[in-house]
């Protein structure tokens, strides 16, 4: 496809959604614009964009295409100072934020002109790293990525057309309602944050009677709270805008927990038992290689003993592959955790390839849990 695309806000998201139609469509022409003019810059001279603009309302005139890429509440004054365009052309306008109803329902009030098309959007892939020095045209590969139409039949013609835009980002599309949208995300990750920082502020308070705390946080504790090192400007923003729901689901989480309670209480061990049998079932049955609403962490873990040169002789052999780490650690807390040493990777594919060295060079078991 030719024409204009406009990528308001150029951080990680953005900037990979970019260099994806860049790469599809080379004869496309991007422009970004980005609240901090040096990012935009930055964007520019790694080509992720061909130009950056310093006002978007000017750019967005010539768009075929404008993404808002930028934090949940800062996109809902972007769609407003877009309505306030009058678009001699017609034009689709999308984002790519995490929550959907209260966006799709403000730029269907706003956005009056028949040749301007809202459709909300939510790549649900992401990085433990930020900006646009990590964004990436592969980072939506085979992850789901949601889009809502405020009428999905009416604007079939559209979301095709946003889907062929798109197309390079080599995702997998699914189409629901925005409010489908937001209770799903809640279960599955906004929730999931409240829970994590929770634990966290547990631990916090603990330490301050019982010092080891810390300590023993250190293994598979950090591990099943790493969520809680997000954003928390940004989390702070999708909570309130995916209020209604997440108070449901605190709701339904508290009584659930009331009867955790007392069945602890009460010592109702079949009761018990049968909690942690359905949750492994169902955890169990998720799947292991596809990409969800919250980042995949790609560990691998070790099992080798604990002695001088352990990690130099497993980079070595990683390095002779060329296989890329992104993280290593010796692990002190090893509860439920089956090996020492635990290797990071960027993708499925490198752990992959890691098992495969280890196992061709060495004798030490790997797990991937």
């Amino acid at each position: 496809m030719n024409g204009n695309v406009l990528i308001i806000g150029l951080g990680l998201i953005g900037g990979s959604v970019a260099l994806a139609i860049k790469k599809e469509y080379p004869n496309a022409t991007i422009i970004g614009y980005d609240i901090n003019a040096q990012q935009a810059k930055l964007a520019r001279s790694l080509k992720v964009i061909d130009d950056y603009c310093l006002s978007y309302e000017n750019a967005a005139m010539d768009a075929d295409l404008i993404l808002i890429a930028v934090p949940v509440m800062q996109a809902n004054v972007v769609v407003e100072n877009l309505s306030a365009l009058f678009f001699t052309k017609p034009v689709l306008i999308t984002d790519v934020g995490s929550t959907k109803e209260k966006i799709v329902e403000r730029a269907t009030k706003l956005f009056r002109q028949e040749n301007v098309t809202f459709i909300g959007g939510h790549p649900m892939a992401g990085s433990h790293k930020s900006g646009v020095t990590a964004a990436k045209a592969h980072l939506f590969e085979n992850a789901f990525y949601v889009l809502t139409p405020s009428e999905p039949q009416e604007n079939s013609e559209s979301v095709e057309t946003l889907k062929q835009w798109l197309h390079g980002t080599r995702a997998n599309f699914v189409i629901m309602t925005a409010k489908e949208h937001d209770l799903v995300a809640g279960v599955i990750s906004h929730f999931p944050h409240i829970v994590a920082a929770g634990l966290v502020h547990q631990a916090s308070m603990l330490q301050q009677t019982s010092p080891f705390v810390t300590r023993l946080a250190a293994g598979g504790f950090r591990d099943i709270t790493r969520i809680a090192s997000s954003n928390p400007t940004m989390w702070k923003d999708i909570l309130i805008h995916n209020k209604e729901t997440l108070l449901e689901l605190l709701d339904s989480w508290l009584e659930h927990m009331i009867e955790v309670k007392k069945n602890i209480k009460e010592s109702k061990e079949e009761k018990l038992l049968d909690y942690f049998q359905s949750a492994k079932q169902f955890r169990d049955e998720l799947p292991v290689k596809a990409k969800g609403a919250i980042p995949s962490f790609y560990d691998l873990y070790v099992d080798v003993p604990d002695f001088p040169g352990v990690i130099s002789e497993i980079t070595g052999f990683l390095a002779k592959e060329q296989i890329s780490i992104t993280n290593i650690r010796i692990m002190e807390t090893r509860e439920e955790i089956y090996g020492v040493l635990r290797l990071s990777f960027q993708t499925e594919e490198d752990r992959q390839k890691a098992v495969a060295c280890l196992s061709n060079y060495t004798s030490y078991e790997t797990y991937i849990v």
